[in-house]
Protein backbone atom coordinates (compact mmCIF):
# COMPACT_ATOMS: atom_id res chain seq x y z
CA UNK A 1 0.00 0.00 0.00
CA UNK A 2 1.26 3.46 -1.21
CA UNK A 3 -0.19 6.75 0.63
CA UNK A 4 1.03 10.57 -1.28
CA UNK A 5 2.22 12.55 1.25
CA UNK A 6 1.81 16.19 0.27
CA UNK A 7 3.31 19.94 1.38
CA UNK A 8 1.02 22.97 0.52
CA UNK A 9 -0.26 21.50 -2.47
CA UNK A 10 3.28 19.22 -3.54
CA UNK A 11 3.67 15.63 -3.43
CA UNK A 12 7.08 15.19 -1.39
CA UNK A 13 7.26 11.49 -0.81
CA UNK A 14 5.19 8.11 -0.08
CA UNK A 15 4.25 6.25 2.85
CA UNK A 16 4.39 2.43 1.96
CA UNK A 17 4.49 -0.67 3.70
CA UNK A 18 3.44 -4.41 2.82
CA UNK A 19 1.83 -6.89 5.02
CA UNK A 20 1.16 -10.79 5.08
CA UNK A 21 -2.40 -11.63 5.65
CA UNK A 22 -4.13 -15.21 6.55
CA UNK A 23 -5.47 -15.73 3.65
CA UNK A 24 -6.14 -14.00 0.22
CA UNK A 25 -8.35 -16.41 -1.62
CA UNK A 26 -6.69 -18.82 -3.93
CA UNK A 27 -6.73 -22.58 -4.17
CA UNK A 28 -5.97 -23.48 -0.53
CA UNK A 29 -6.41 -22.36 3.04
CA UNK A 30 -3.63 -19.53 3.69
CA UNK A 31 -3.35 -19.03 0.11
CA UNK A 32 0.02 -20.33 -0.41
CA UNK A 33 1.43 -23.97 -1.07
CA UNK A 34 4.68 -25.04 -3.62
CA UNK A 35 2.00 -27.12 -5.28
CA UNK A 36 -0.03 -24.14 -7.07
CA UNK A 37 1.46 -23.71 -11.00
CA UNK A 38 0.59 -20.07 -12.03
CA UNK A 39 -0.26 -16.56 -10.33
CA UNK A 40 -4.35 -17.12 -10.67
CA UNK A 41 -4.64 -20.00 -8.27
CA UNK A 42 -2.74 -18.12 -5.13
CA UNK A 43 -5.46 -15.70 -4.41
CA UNK A 44 -7.17 -12.40 -5.51
CA UNK A 45 -4.78 -9.83 -7.56
CA UNK A 46 -5.25 -6.30 -8.22
CA UNK A 47 -4.25 -3.61 -10.79
CA UNK A 48 -3.07 -0.21 -8.74
CA UNK A 49 -5.82 1.10 -7.92
CA UNK A 50 -7.59 3.38 -5.11
CA UNK A 51 -8.57 2.48 -1.76
CA UNK A 52 -9.53 5.77 -1.06
CA UNK A 53 -10.82 8.63 -3.40
CA UNK A 54 -11.13 11.90 -1.95
CA UNK A 55 -10.78 10.79 1.49
CA UNK A 56 -13.89 8.12 1.03
CA UNK A 57 -13.41 4.75 1.14
CA UNK A 58 -13.87 2.47 -2.17
CA UNK A 59 -16.38 0.40 -0.88
CA UNK A 60 -16.97 -1.51 -4.23
CA UNK A 61 -12.94 -2.35 -4.18
CA UNK A 62 -13.66 -3.05 -0.81
CA UNK A 63 -16.65 -5.73 -1.44
CA UNK A 64 -14.32 -7.19 -4.20
CA UNK A 65 -11.95 -8.04 -1.83
CA UNK A 66 -14.45 -9.88 0.77
CA UNK A 67 -16.02 -11.61 -1.59
CA UNK A 68 -12.92 -13.46 -2.44
CA UNK A 69 -11.10 -14.52 0.73
CA UNK A 70 -12.03 -16.70 3.28
CA UNK A 71 -12.06 -14.91 6.74
CA UNK A 72 -13.06 -11.36 5.67
CA UNK A 73 -13.42 -9.92 8.77
CA UNK A 74 -9.96 -10.49 9.63
CA UNK A 75 -8.62 -8.95 6.15
CA UNK A 76 -10.42 -6.32 7.16
CA UNK A 77 -8.92 -5.54 10.55
CA UNK A 78 -5.71 -5.91 8.63
CA UNK A 79 -6.28 -3.18 6.35
CA UNK A 80 -7.56 -0.82 9.23
CA UNK A 81 -4.01 -1.28 10.67
CA UNK A 82 -2.18 -1.08 7.44
CA UNK A 83 -4.23 2.43 6.70
CA UNK A 84 -3.39 3.19 10.66
CA UNK A 85 0.26 2.39 9.59
CA UNK A 86 0.31 4.78 6.25
CA UNK A 87 -1.45 7.72 8.24
CA UNK A 88 0.93 7.35 10.69
CA UNK A 89 4.29 7.60 8.07
CA UNK A 90 2.60 10.43 6.49
CA UNK A 91 2.31 12.36 10.35
CA UNK A 92 5.88 11.69 10.51
CA UNK A 93 6.77 12.83 7.54
CA UNK A 94 4.71 15.99 7.68
CA UNK A 95 6.35 16.33 10.75
CA UNK A 96 10.15 16.75 10.00
CA UNK A 97 9.04 18.95 6.79
CA UNK A 98 7.18 21.31 9.18
CA UNK A 99 10.22 21.48 11.54
CA UNK A 100 13.04 21.51 8.59
CA UNK A 101 11.68 22.77 5.95
CA UNK A 102 10.66 21.16 2.80
CA UNK A 103 13.84 21.85 0.84
CA UNK A 104 16.36 20.36 3.78
CA UNK A 105 13.93 17.27 4.17
CA UNK A 106 14.57 16.22 0.41
CA UNK A 107 18.23 16.88 0.61
CA UNK A 108 18.44 15.63 4.01
CA UNK A 109 17.13 12.05 2.38
CA UNK A 110 19.38 11.85 -0.33
CA UNK A 111 21.90 12.71 2.07
CA UNK A 112 21.27 9.71 4.29
CA UNK A 113 20.71 7.30 0.79
CA UNK A 114 24.13 8.91 -0.12
CA UNK A 115 26.02 7.95 2.86
CA UNK A 116 24.44 4.64 3.53
CA UNK A 117 26.79 3.63 -0.29
CA UNK A 118 29.46 5.15 1.42
CA UNK A 119 29.25 2.52 4.27
CA UNK A 120 28.34 -0.20 1.17
CA UNK A 121 31.22 1.09 -0.63
CA UNK A 122 33.81 0.98 2.42
CA UNK A 123 33.10 -2.73 3.28
CA UNK A 124 33.21 -3.77 -0.61
CA UNK A 125 36.57 -2.28 -0.21
CA UNK A 126 37.78 -4.49 3.00
CA UNK A 127 36.83 -7.35 1.02
CA UNK A 128 39.97 -9.04 -1.69
CA UNK A 129 38.88 -8.43 -5.03
CA UNK A 130 37.71 -11.70 -6.97
CA UNK A 131 35.04 -14.12 -8.33
CA UNK A 132 33.72 -16.34 -6.18
CA UNK A 133 31.41 -18.89 -6.95
CA UNK A 134 28.96 -20.67 -4.26
CA UNK A 135 25.54 -22.92 -5.35
CA UNK A 136 22.75 -24.51 -3.25
CA UNK A 137 19.37 -26.14 -3.59
CA UNK A 138 16.01 -26.47 -3.15
CA UNK A 139 15.23 -29.97 -2.19
CA UNK A 140 11.98 -29.54 -4.92
CA UNK A 141 11.19 -27.84 -7.81
CA UNK A 142 7.84 -29.13 -8.31
CA UNK A 143 5.17 -31.08 -6.71
CA UNK A 144 5.55 -33.39 -9.17
CA UNK A 145 8.57 -33.71 -10.40
CA UNK A 146 10.24 -33.14 -7.11
CA UNK A 147 14.05 -32.80 -8.38
CA UNK A 148 15.87 -29.96 -6.74
CA UNK A 149 16.16 -26.54 -8.00
CA UNK A 150 19.53 -25.46 -7.79
CA UNK A 151 20.55 -21.88 -7.61
CA UNK A 152 23.73 -20.32 -8.55
CA UNK A 153 25.82 -17.63 -7.72
CA UNK A 154 29.01 -15.38 -9.06
CA UNK A 155 29.94 -12.92 -6.97
CA UNK A 156 32.88 -10.89 -8.28
CA UNK A 157 34.13 -8.04 -6.44
CA UNK A 158 36.37 -4.98 -7.40
CA UNK A 159 37.44 -1.99 -5.86
CA UNK A 160 34.12 -1.20 -3.77
CA UNK A 161 31.86 -2.34 -6.52
CA UNK A 162 30.16 -6.16 -6.67
CA UNK A 163 28.13 -7.93 -9.32
CA UNK A 164 25.75 -10.84 -8.19
CA UNK A 165 25.41 -13.23 -11.35
CA UNK A 166 23.01 -15.78 -10.93
CA UNK A 167 23.45 -17.67 -14.35
CA UNK A 168 23.04 -21.57 -13.96
CA UNK A 169 20.65 -21.03 -11.53
CA UNK A 170 17.60 -23.40 -12.86
CA UNK A 171 14.81 -22.34 -15.29
CA UNK A 172 11.51 -21.11 -14.04
CA UNK A 173 9.67 -23.56 -12.31
CA UNK A 174 5.70 -25.26 -12.41
CA UNK A 175 5.81 -24.61 -8.53
CA UNK A 176 5.07 -21.33 -6.75
CA UNK A 177 8.84 -20.69 -5.17
CA UNK A 178 9.62 -18.61 -8.27
CA UNK A 179 11.18 -15.45 -7.42
CA UNK A 180 9.72 -12.22 -9.47
CA UNK A 181 12.37 -9.69 -10.14
CA UNK A 182 11.79 -8.23 -13.86
CA UNK A 183 15.43 -8.67 -14.31
CA UNK A 184 16.19 -5.67 -11.79
CA UNK A 185 19.55 -5.30 -10.81
CA UNK A 186 18.76 -3.76 -7.90
CA UNK A 187 16.21 -5.48 -6.89
CA UNK A 188 15.99 -5.98 -3.09
CA UNK A 189 14.63 -9.59 -2.41
CA UNK A 190 17.87 -10.53 -4.35
CA UNK A 191 19.90 -8.45 -1.86
CA UNK A 192 18.28 -9.37 1.12
CA UNK A 193 21.16 -11.55 2.46
CA UNK A 194 23.93 -8.85 1.37
CA UNK A 195 21.93 -6.96 3.85
CA UNK A 196 22.37 -8.91 6.63
CA UNK A 197 26.01 -9.12 5.94
CA UNK A 198 26.73 -5.65 5.74
CA UNK A 199 24.70 -4.44 8.91
CA UNK A 200 27.09 -7.44 10.99
CA UNK A 201 30.19 -5.76 9.53
CA UNK A 202 28.83 -2.65 10.56
CA UNK A 203 26.03 -2.14 13.06
CA UNK A 204 25.80 1.07 12.55
CA UNK A 205 24.87 1.08 8.72
CA UNK A 206 22.16 3.43 7.77
CA UNK A 207 19.12 0.88 6.22
CA UNK A 208 18.36 2.31 3.01
CA UNK A 209 17.66 2.09 -0.51
CA UNK A 210 21.25 3.61 -0.92
CA UNK A 211 23.10 0.02 -0.06
CA UNK A 212 21.65 -1.04 -3.48
CA UNK A 213 24.00 0.73 -5.08
CA UNK A 214 27.24 -0.51 -5.01
CA UNK A 215 25.60 -3.93 -6.18
CA UNK A 216 24.34 -5.26 -9.82
CA UNK A 217 22.63 -8.50 -10.16
CA UNK A 218 22.12 -10.27 -13.15
CA UNK A 219 19.16 -12.27 -13.17
CA UNK A 220 18.42 -14.51 -16.96
CA UNK A 221 15.14 -13.98 -18.30
CA UNK A 222 12.89 -17.12 -17.86
CA UNK A 223 14.89 -18.40 -14.57
CA UNK A 224 13.14 -19.11 -11.27
CA UNK A 225 14.92 -15.76 -10.25
CA UNK A 226 13.86 -13.71 -12.98
CA UNK A 227 10.35 -16.06 -14.50
CA UNK A 228 7.92 -14.60 -17.03
CA UNK A 229 4.08 -14.59 -17.02
CA UNK A 230 2.06 -16.34 -15.58
CA UNK A 231 4.35 -18.26 -13.22
CA UNK A 232 3.04 -18.71 -10.10
CA UNK A 233 5.48 -17.12 -6.90
CA UNK A 234 3.30 -16.74 -4.05
CA UNK A 235 6.26 -18.89 -2.05
CA UNK A 236 8.83 -17.28 -2.96
CA UNK A 237 9.85 -16.42 0.43
CA UNK A 238 11.13 -20.02 0.63
CA UNK A 239 13.57 -19.52 -2.26
CA UNK A 240 14.32 -16.01 -0.81
CA UNK A 241 15.63 -18.59 2.35
CA UNK A 242 17.86 -19.95 0.11
CA UNK A 243 18.67 -16.97 -1.32
CA UNK A 244 20.07 -16.00 1.56
CA UNK A 245 22.34 -18.62 2.52
CA UNK A 246 23.77 -18.91 -1.00
CA UNK A 247 25.01 -15.25 -0.87
CA UNK A 248 26.25 -16.20 2.72
CA UNK A 249 28.30 -19.12 1.21
CA UNK A 250 29.47 -17.03 -1.38
CA UNK A 251 30.94 -14.19 1.05
CA UNK A 252 31.97 -17.18 2.93
CA UNK A 253 34.49 -17.90 0.34
CA UNK A 254 35.32 -13.94 0.15
CA UNK A 255 36.24 -13.53 3.63
CA UNK A 256 35.73 -17.06 5.59
CA UNK A 257 37.19 -15.11 8.88
CA UNK A 258 34.15 -12.82 9.49
CA UNK A 259 31.21 -14.98 7.89
CA UNK A 260 29.30 -17.60 9.93
CA UNK A 261 27.73 -20.61 8.69
CA UNK A 262 24.97 -21.11 7.17
CA UNK A 263 21.65 -20.44 8.98
CA UNK A 264 18.49 -22.93 8.54
CA UNK A 265 17.05 -21.50 5.45
CA UNK A 266 13.69 -22.60 6.28
CA UNK A 267 10.62 -20.86 8.33
CA UNK A 268 7.97 -22.84 8.05
CA UNK A 269 4.49 -20.31 8.90
CA UNK A 270 1.87 -23.24 10.23
CA UNK A 271 -1.57 -22.37 9.45
CA UNK A 272 -4.72 -24.42 10.29
CA UNK A 273 -8.31 -24.18 9.47
CA UNK A 274 -10.34 -26.06 11.50
CA UNK A 275 -13.84 -25.72 12.97
CA UNK A 276 -14.77 -25.39 16.44
CA UNK A 277 -16.90 -28.35 17.64
CA UNK A 278 -18.99 -26.14 20.00
CA UNK A 279 -20.26 -23.46 17.90
CA UNK A 280 -19.51 -24.79 14.64
CA UNK A 281 -17.78 -21.39 13.66
CA UNK A 282 -14.61 -22.09 11.08
CA UNK A 283 -11.58 -21.01 12.18
CA UNK A 284 -8.22 -20.03 10.10
CA UNK A 285 -4.98 -18.91 11.85
CA UNK A 286 -1.64 -18.57 11.85
CA UNK A 287 -0.07 -20.37 14.65
CA UNK A 288 3.68 -20.45 15.71
CA UNK A 289 6.67 -20.71 12.91
CA UNK A 290 8.83 -23.35 13.09
CA UNK A 291 11.98 -21.64 12.23
CA UNK A 292 15.42 -23.49 12.12
CA UNK A 293 18.73 -22.46 14.21
CA UNK A 294 21.41 -19.73 13.29
CA UNK A 295 24.89 -21.26 11.86
CA UNK A 296 27.81 -20.90 14.08
CA UNK A 297 29.34 -17.76 14.15
CA UNK A 298 33.04 -16.43 14.30
CA UNK A 299 32.52 -16.00 17.75
CA UNK A 300 30.09 -17.54 19.19
CA UNK A 301 26.88 -20.50 18.86
CA UNK A 302 24.53 -19.77 16.26
CA UNK A 303 21.66 -18.71 18.03
CA UNK A 304 18.40 -21.54 18.89
CA UNK A 305 15.45 -21.30 16.84
CA UNK A 306 16.14 -17.93 15.65
CA UNK A 307 17.41 -18.94 11.77
CA UNK A 308 19.54 -15.35 11.71
CA UNK A 309 17.73 -14.55 8.52
CA UNK A 310 14.61 -14.89 9.70
CA UNK A 311 14.33 -13.61 13.71
CA UNK A 312 12.30 -11.35 13.13
CA UNK A 313 9.63 -14.31 13.11
CA UNK A 314 7.76 -14.19 16.56
CA UNK A 315 6.14 -17.02 18.24
CA UNK A 316 2.60 -16.73 19.84
CA UNK A 317 1.89 -18.01 22.93
CA UNK A 318 0.89 -21.71 23.30
CA UNK A 319 -1.99 -19.92 25.66
CA UNK A 320 -3.10 -17.63 23.38
CA UNK A 321 -3.08 -20.02 20.18
CA UNK A 322 -5.29 -22.97 22.43
CA UNK A 323 -7.47 -20.20 23.60
CA UNK A 324 -8.23 -19.05 19.70
CA UNK A 325 -7.62 -21.96 17.57
CA UNK A 326 -9.27 -25.85 18.88
CA UNK A 327 -5.88 -27.55 18.84
CA UNK A 328 -3.60 -28.92 21.70
CA UNK A 329 -0.24 -27.80 21.47
CA UNK A 330 2.02 -30.87 22.81
CA UNK A 331 5.08 -29.69 22.43
CA UNK A 332 6.75 -26.46 21.30
CA UNK A 333 10.52 -25.67 22.30
CA UNK A 334 13.95 -26.96 20.40
CA UNK A 335 14.82 -29.64 18.94
CA UNK A 336 18.19 -31.77 20.67
CA UNK A 337 20.78 -32.66 18.66
CA UNK A 338 19.95 -30.44 15.47
CA UNK A 339 22.53 -28.08 15.51
CA UNK A 340 25.59 -28.48 12.98
CA UNK A 341 28.70 -29.61 15.34
CA UNK A 342 31.65 -27.15 15.24
CA UNK A 343 34.03 -25.53 17.58
CA UNK A 344 30.75 -22.96 17.19
CA UNK A 345 27.99 -25.62 16.90
CA UNK A 346 24.73 -24.47 14.64
CA UNK A 347 21.67 -23.49 16.50
CA UNK A 348 18.44 -25.78 16.87
CA UNK A 349 16.04 -25.92 14.83
CA UNK A 350 12.39 -25.94 16.13
CA UNK A 351 10.10 -28.05 17.51
CA UNK A 352 6.56 -27.94 17.05
CA UNK A 353 3.74 -30.56 17.93
CA UNK A 354 -0.01 -30.56 17.78
CA UNK A 355 -3.07 -32.54 17.85
CA UNK A 356 -6.28 -31.63 16.19
CA UNK A 357 -9.98 -32.51 17.02
CA UNK A 358 -12.47 -31.65 14.01
CA UNK A 359 -12.91 -33.33 10.93
CA UNK A 360 -11.57 -31.99 7.74
CA UNK A 361 -9.10 -29.47 9.32
CA UNK A 362 -6.79 -28.62 6.80
CA UNK A 363 -3.22 -27.17 7.49
CA UNK A 364 -0.82 -25.50 5.39
CA UNK A 365 2.59 -25.13 5.76
CA UNK A 366 4.29 -22.42 3.52
CA UNK A 367 8.24 -22.62 2.78
CA UNK A 368 8.78 -26.32 4.08
CA UNK A 369 12.21 -27.49 2.93
CA UNK A 370 15.83 -28.20 4.13
CA UNK A 371 14.46 -31.90 4.06
CA UNK A 372 16.76 -33.22 2.08
CA UNK A 373 19.56 -30.63 1.80
CA UNK A 374 21.27 -29.55 4.99
CA UNK A 375 22.60 -26.27 5.83
CA UNK A 376 26.27 -26.55 5.35
CA UNK A 377 29.23 -25.83 7.96
CA UNK A 378 32.19 -23.98 7.36
CA UNK A 379 35.90 -24.15 7.92
CA UNK A 380 35.69 -27.85 9.13
CA UNK A 381 32.02 -27.07 10.75
CA UNK A 382 29.27 -29.43 10.08
CA UNK A 383 26.48 -29.26 8.36
CA UNK A 384 23.00 -29.36 10.65
CA UNK A 385 20.17 -31.79 11.22
CA UNK A 386 17.68 -31.37 8.37
CA UNK A 387 13.72 -30.59 8.84
CA UNK A 388 10.86 -32.47 8.70
CA UNK A 389 6.90 -32.94 8.80
CA UNK A 390 5.14 -35.92 10.32
CA UNK A 391 1.89 -37.08 10.79
CA UNK A 392 1.29 -39.65 13.99
CA UNK A 393 4.56 -39.49 14.75
CA UNK A 394 5.94 -43.02 16.55
CA UNK A 395 2.79 -44.53 16.07
CA UNK A 396 1.78 -47.36 13.84
CA UNK A 397 -0.03 -44.85 11.88
CA UNK A 398 2.98 -42.93 11.55
CA UNK A 399 3.48 -40.71 7.87
CA UNK A 400 6.14 -38.89 7.04
CA UNK A 401 5.44 -36.25 4.64
CA UNK A 402 8.63 -34.16 4.32
CA UNK A 403 8.43 -30.89 2.47
CA UNK A 404 4.70 -31.55 2.08
CA UNK A 405 2.78 -27.85 2.77
CA UNK A 406 -0.79 -29.22 2.72
CA UNK A 407 -2.71 -31.54 4.51
CA UNK A 408 -6.23 -32.46 5.74
CA UNK A 409 -5.85 -33.77 9.13
CA UNK A 410 -8.95 -35.79 10.97
CA UNK A 411 -9.77 -35.86 15.26
CA UNK A 412 -6.92 -37.21 16.85
CA UNK A 413 -4.44 -36.77 14.48
CA UNK A 414 -0.71 -35.33 16.05
CA UNK A 415 1.05 -33.21 13.49
CA UNK A 416 4.86 -32.99 14.37
CA UNK A 417 7.27 -30.31 12.92
CA UNK A 418 11.16 -30.27 12.95
CA UNK A 419 12.99 -26.83 11.84
CA UNK A 420 16.24 -27.71 10.44
CA UNK A 421 19.15 -26.84 12.51
CA UNK A 422 21.72 -24.68 11.56
CA UNK A 423 25.81 -25.44 10.57
CA UNK A 424 28.43 -25.67 12.73
CA UNK A 425 31.63 -23.40 12.78
CA UNK A 426 35.27 -24.48 13.11
CA UNK A 427 35.93 -27.93 13.94
CA UNK A 428 34.58 -29.64 16.71
CA UNK A 429 37.32 -31.14 17.73
CA UNK A 430 38.40 -28.08 19.14
CA UNK A 431 35.31 -26.88 21.01
CA UNK A 432 36.02 -26.99 24.67
CA UNK A 433 34.54 -29.94 25.83
CA UNK A 434 33.07 -27.95 29.14
CA UNK A 435 30.80 -26.17 26.12
CA UNK A 436 29.82 -29.81 25.53
CA UNK A 437 28.77 -30.85 28.69
CA UNK A 438 26.54 -27.27 29.23
CA UNK A 439 24.97 -28.33 26.28
CA UNK A 440 24.28 -31.60 27.43
CA UNK A 441 23.04 -30.87 30.81
CA UNK A 442 20.96 -28.18 29.10
CA UNK A 443 19.27 -30.73 26.91
CA UNK A 444 20.92 -29.43 23.71
CA UNK A 445 22.96 -32.14 22.89
CA UNK A 446 22.50 -36.28 24.12
CA UNK A 447 25.46 -38.14 25.24
CA UNK A 448 25.81 -40.15 22.47
CA UNK A 449 25.65 -36.69 20.05
CA UNK A 450 28.53 -35.16 22.47
CA UNK A 451 30.99 -38.73 22.05
CA UNK A 452 30.03 -38.84 17.87
CA UNK A 453 30.04 -35.74 16.74
CA UNK A 454 32.57 -33.75 19.34
CA UNK A 455 34.82 -36.71 20.79
CA UNK A 456 33.56 -35.81 24.48
CA UNK A 457 33.32 -38.81 27.02
CA UNK A 458 30.56 -37.94 29.83
CA UNK A 459 30.77 -40.12 33.04
CA UNK A 460 28.15 -39.43 35.79
CA UNK A 461 27.84 -36.03 34.89
CA UNK A 462 31.50 -34.82 34.32
CA UNK A 463 33.72 -34.91 31.40
CA UNK A 464 35.97 -38.16 31.38
CA UNK A 465 39.37 -35.95 30.37
CA UNK A 466 41.21 -38.79 29.79
CA UNK A 467 38.94 -40.54 27.41
CA UNK A 468 37.61 -37.72 25.94
CA UNK A 469 41.77 -36.99 24.71
CA UNK A 470 41.79 -40.41 23.29
CA UNK A 471 38.73 -40.28 21.35
CA UNK A 472 39.66 -37.19 20.32
CA UNK A 473 43.31 -38.37 18.99
CA UNK A 474 41.61 -41.50 17.45
CA UNK A 475 39.04 -39.15 15.89
CA UNK A 476 41.53 -36.51 14.29
CA UNK A 477 43.75 -39.46 13.13
CA UNK A 478 40.51 -41.38 11.11
CA UNK A 479 39.48 -37.96 9.59
CA UNK A 480 40.74 -35.86 6.73
CA UNK A 481 41.57 -32.71 5.90
CA UNK A 482 38.99 -30.09 6.39
CA UNK A 483 37.30 -29.12 3.84
CA UNK A 484 36.08 -25.44 3.16
CA UNK A 485 32.36 -26.52 3.93
CA UNK A 486 30.43 -28.74 5.08
CA UNK A 487 26.89 -30.02 2.62
CA UNK A 488 26.02 -33.09 5.03
CA UNK A 489 25.99 -37.22 2.94
CA UNK A 490 23.07 -36.00 0.76
CA UNK A 491 24.29 -33.60 -1.52
CA UNK A 492 27.90 -34.91 -1.28
CA UNK A 493 26.01 -38.01 -2.84
CA UNK A 494 23.86 -36.00 -4.88
CA UNK A 495 26.77 -33.88 -6.96
CA UNK A 496 28.59 -37.19 -7.42
CA UNK A 497 26.40 -37.38 -10.47
CA UNK A 498 25.45 -33.92 -10.71
CA UNK A 499 28.52 -32.54 -11.50
CA UNK A 500 30.18 -28.42 -11.90
CA UNK A 501 30.06 -29.90 -15.92
CA UNK A 502 26.93 -31.37 -15.70
CA UNK A 503 25.06 -28.39 -14.74
CA UNK A 504 27.03 -25.75 -17.08
CA UNK A 505 26.12 -28.53 -20.04
CA UNK A 506 22.27 -28.31 -18.49
CA UNK A 507 22.83 -24.42 -18.01
CA UNK A 508 23.93 -23.96 -21.60
CA UNK A 509 21.00 -26.12 -22.80
CA UNK A 510 17.94 -24.07 -21.22
CA UNK A 511 19.98 -21.02 -22.77
CA UNK A 512 18.94 -22.31 -26.26
CA UNK A 513 15.40 -22.95 -25.25
CA UNK A 514 12.57 -21.27 -25.62
CA UNK A 515 10.96 -20.72 -21.78
CA UNK A 516 8.00 -22.63 -22.39
CA UNK A 517 10.72 -25.88 -23.03
CA UNK A 518 12.58 -25.77 -20.01
CA UNK A 519 10.56 -27.08 -17.52
CA UNK A 520 9.63 -30.20 -19.91
CA UNK A 521 13.69 -30.37 -20.92
CA UNK A 522 14.60 -30.47 -17.33
CA UNK A 523 12.86 -32.87 -16.00
CA UNK A 524 13.56 -35.03 -18.68
CA UNK A 525 17.14 -35.03 -18.35
CA UNK A 526 16.47 -35.70 -14.72
CA UNK A 527 14.93 -39.04 -15.26
CA UNK A 528 18.08 -39.38 -17.25
CA UNK A 529 20.17 -38.78 -15.00
CA UNK A 530 18.66 -40.39 -12.29
CA UNK A 531 18.49 -43.72 -14.24
CA UNK A 532 22.43 -43.31 -14.92
CA UNK A 533 25.28 -45.01 -12.94
CA UNK A 534 27.75 -42.01 -13.68
CA UNK A 535 26.08 -38.91 -14.01
CA UNK A 536 27.99 -36.26 -15.67
CA UNK A 537 28.04 -33.88 -18.54
CA UNK A 538 28.30 -36.57 -21.37
CA UNK A 539 25.08 -37.97 -19.72
CA UNK A 540 23.11 -34.48 -19.47
CA UNK A 541 23.98 -34.09 -23.59
CA UNK A 542 22.88 -37.22 -24.85
CA UNK A 543 19.55 -36.82 -22.75
CA UNK A 544 18.85 -33.66 -24.77
CA UNK A 545 20.10 -35.24 -28.09
CA UNK A 546 17.37 -37.52 -27.25
CA UNK A 547 14.54 -35.96 -26.07
CA UNK A 548 15.30 -33.24 -29.08
CA UNK A 549 14.77 -36.56 -31.60
CA UNK A 550 11.80 -37.51 -29.75
CA UNK A 551 10.18 -33.71 -30.00
CA UNK A 552 11.88 -32.36 -33.17
CA UNK A 553 9.61 -29.03 -32.72
CA UNK A 554 12.19 -27.87 -30.02
CA UNK A 555 14.37 -27.48 -32.82
CA UNK A 556 11.91 -25.89 -34.60
CA UNK A 557 11.16 -22.78 -32.16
Amino acid sequence: MWKPIFHEGELVAFSCGHIHNTDIGGAVPASLSRTLVEIHQEGIRFTPCKLYKRGELNEELLQVMMTNVRQPEQNWGDLKAFVGAMNTGERKVKEMVEKFGVDVFRRGTEDLMDYAEHQAREILRSIPDGEYFFSDYTDEDSDTERNPCRLALSLRIEGDEAELDFTGSDPQLTSSINVPTGGSPHHTLMLVGVYYILYTLNPNILLNIGLTRPFKCILPKGTVVNPEYPAAVGMRSLTCGRLRSLIFGAFGLAMPDRMPAAPAGSSSIVNVMTTENKTGKRVIAAIDPVVGGAGGMPHADGPDGSGADASYLKNTPVEMIEAEVPIEIVRYGLAPDSGGAGENRGGLGTWLEFKVFSPGTRITARNRDRTRFRPWGILGGKAGRPSNFIRNPDTPKEEVLGNQDTLTAEPGDVIRFYGPGGGGRGNPLDRDPSRVLRDVERGALSHDGARADYGVVIVDGSVDEAATTARRDAMRSGSSADAHFDFGPEREEYERHWTPEAYDAMTEIMASLPNHWRFFVKARIFDAMNASETGGADVVRSAFASIKAEHPQIAAE
